[in-house]
């Protein structure tokens, strides 16, 4: 399960907590096209616990895309990193 922590302050910050999955990867791809495109958004990971490939691959996407991740757990940071070498 997937909850999600939405604050702004000049930027938008959507804090990721628990886990994530493919199902979970679409609802929050609606959640974004929702976002203002001119505001600075950072995903903020410190309380994501768990995630699949199709997560991972968002998550790459995102960085490509200029989305800030903070508090990435290693071992998230690590397979985003495999992501990209496989591209």
């Amino acid at each position: 399960m997937l909850k999600i922590q939405r604050t702004t302050n000049g930027k938008t910050v959507f804090r990721l907590i628990g886990r994530m999955d493919v199902e979970n990867v679409k609802e929050f791809e609606e959640v974004f096209q929702a976002e203002a495109k001119d505001r600075h958004v950072v995903l903020d990971l410190r309380d994501l616990v768990l995630v699949d490939r199709a997560a991972v691959k968002f998550l790459e996407r995102c960085e490509t895309d200029s989305i800030e991740l903070t508090n990435c757990p290693a071992y998230i940071r690590e397979w985003i990193a495999r992501e990209r070498e496989g591209s």
